[in-house]
């Protein structure tokens, strides 16, 4: 059963919904509503099991039409809406056995067996239950219940508070919006595609109240669920459709989240290309250095484009290479693209133990774990994702296996990227000193991308956000004194896609002609209108 087909089920009168973002709007005049417990109802009839859902297909069920709940203006009472999520995902979790899972996919199984539709399906089923039992309070107590509009949409905010991501679900679906940004639950901004921002409206009735959907957020995963408490102020996990939130709260003045949309779709260097982010001749050469297995780190500021050039560089890896990626939290989704029969993804798990002595709280799963395991899964290729600590020592140990790893961290240029990812080592403990990690880093990583980002205002006032390769190095062992020697292939540029400077060591012109690169193309790109000082 799909995810539309779920959506099929749902039953409102006025299908436009209503604005889930909003702020509930006042009360009608002459309406009150009462503030009653929630009791069970054993007389009401309790939904079926699991076991009974899957035998009742054929069986006829009521029509649910979705409600559009950014468009109409009936009211919704989202202090309402939180209990019913509690007493739902409750009563979700004892139907299949004490565990259920937001899932990301219809066919992936969670709890007690069930498949991402096959919860959905009970949950639209405890959803009703809870309605009703809220209805007959109401009646009993002589107070005016909901309109058929009013039910339709609470049916459809607790279904998303449930199972998707409650009153920040329009905003993650809003194909204009790239970054969220959440100072406490009423100082919303959004930043769109063209590098602008916008304010947007509330998602929460108080910080309490965005701090306990966090905590629900955090907990949902079966799989891998992440603490957010006191003792862990921070959230970092990817949400369902590959977005991904950072969170914090407790160390902050109010609670803080940042949640981040890959909108910018370039899946290949051509696309590079004809965004004008990349010159030919780049394209070229670094297509040509991910077939021949070197290792490249892809550095710039953040929201640079980082994670979608990793992509598109690996879609130049051979479809029959097994691929694994290694990550703290998914963002790649190469086994998404289509371009290759065989890719594992491991992502870190946070421990939600005890520290032990080994300074790892109980539980924990960390990248170099991930990485130890994979050397006996046979892989052709290990890529380790973002790097901003410690783990660098993991994507140093899998850049020595000398399977052309990928991965990216946030710096100025590439001379700051060495240095960056030499700290970040170093934190991995008192074994990785400075000598040791840049002699290493400079016998094992090949290349430095590094990408540049600026908002210009085009002449008729609108926006654009331009991102582009700015500078690629190569890195090599060198003198003492500093351990490693960076050669300018392309760039520096700051102002569009950095061109060929000319430069081309012996080593490059020898490992990667015969894996397509054209020396012909770079040095005519060098001669019209390449790099000079």
């Amino acid at each position: 059963m799909s995810t539309e087909e779920i959506y099929d089920r749902i039953d409102g009168s006025d299908p436009a919904g209503i604005p889930v973002l909003l702020s509930a709007p006042a009360v009608r005049p002459g309406r009150q509503r009462g503030a009653f417990s929630m009791t069970a109802h054993t007389s009401l009839p309790r939904p079926a099991g699991l076991d009974r859902l899957r035998k009742r297909q054929d069986a006829p069920s009521p029509t649910w039409e979705p409600v559009d709940l950014k468009a109409a203006d009936a009211v919704v009472d989202w202090s309402q809406v939180a209990m019913f999520r509690t007493m739902v995902a409750t009563r979700l979790a004892g139907a299949l056995g004490g565990s259920w899972s937001g899932g990301d996919s219809d066919g992936e199984r969670a709890g007690a067996g069930a498949s991402r539709a096959e919860q959905q399906a009970l949950g639209l089923d405890l959803i009703e239950e809870v309605l009703r039992e809220h209805s007959a309070d109401v009646a009993a107590a002589g107070e005016q219940s909901w309109t058929p509009a009013e039910r339709a949409a609470t049916r459809q905010a607790v279904f998303d508070a449930v199972f998707r991501l409650g009153r920040l679900q329009p905003l993650v679906d809003d194909d204009r919006v790239e970054n969220i940004f959440l100072l406490g639950h009423d100082q919303v901004l959004l930043e769109l595609t063209d590098g602008s921002r916008v304010p947007g409206a509330r998602v929460a009735d108080s910080d309490e109240e965005l701090i306990d959907f966090l905590r629900f957020l955090a907990n949902r995963s079966e799989s891998n669920p992440r603490p957010f408490s006191e003792s862990h102020p921070r959230l970092h996990m990817k949400l369902d459709g590959g977005a991904r939130m950072a969170a914090t709260a407790w160390v902050t003045s109010r609670p803080n989240v940042v949640i981040r949309r890959h909108r910018l779709k370039v899946d290949n260097l051509s696309g590079w290309v004809e965004r004008e982010g990349l010159s030919p001749a780049c394209a070229n050469l670094l297509a040509a250095a991910i077939r021949a297995a070197w290792s490249v780190t892809v550095a710039g500021p953040m929201g640079a484009g980082k994670t979608t050039l990793v992509r598109a560089l690996c879609a130049e890896i051979p479809r029959e290479e097994a691929i694994g990626t290694f990550e703290t939290e998914h963002e790649l989704f190469l086994g998404e693209t289509g371009n290759h029969d065989i890719v594992l993804d491991w992502e870190a798990r946070p421990g939600v133990g005890e520290v032990g002595l080994n300074g790892r709280a109980a539980g924990a799963f960390e990248l170099s774990d991930a990485l130890t395991d994979s050397f006996r899964f046979n892989l052709s290729r290990q890529i380790v994702g973002e790097v901003r600590g410690p783990e660098a020592w993991t994507m140093i140990k899998a850049m020595e296996s000398g399977t052309g790893s990928l991965s990216t961290t946030h710096a100025a240029n590439a001379g700051a990227c060495v240095r960056k990812l030499v700290t970040c080592a170093m934190e991995d403990g008192a074994h990785v000193t400075r000598d040791l990690a840049v002699e290493k880093l400079a016998g094992c990583l090949d290349l430095i991308v590094q990408l540049g980002k600026r908002v210009e205002t085009l002449a008729d006032g609108t926006q654009v956000l331009r991102r582009w390769v700015s500078e690629v190095v190569l890195v090599e062992p060198g003198e003492r004194e500093i351990g490693y020697s960076l050669t300018h292939l392309f760039g520096p540029s700051s102002s569009g896609p950095a061109r060929a400077t000319g430069n081309l060591p012996p080593r490059v012109s020898e490992q990667l002609a015969e894996h397509g690169f054209d020396a012909r193309l770079f040095m005519a790109e060098a001669d019209s209108d390449g790099w000079g000082p």
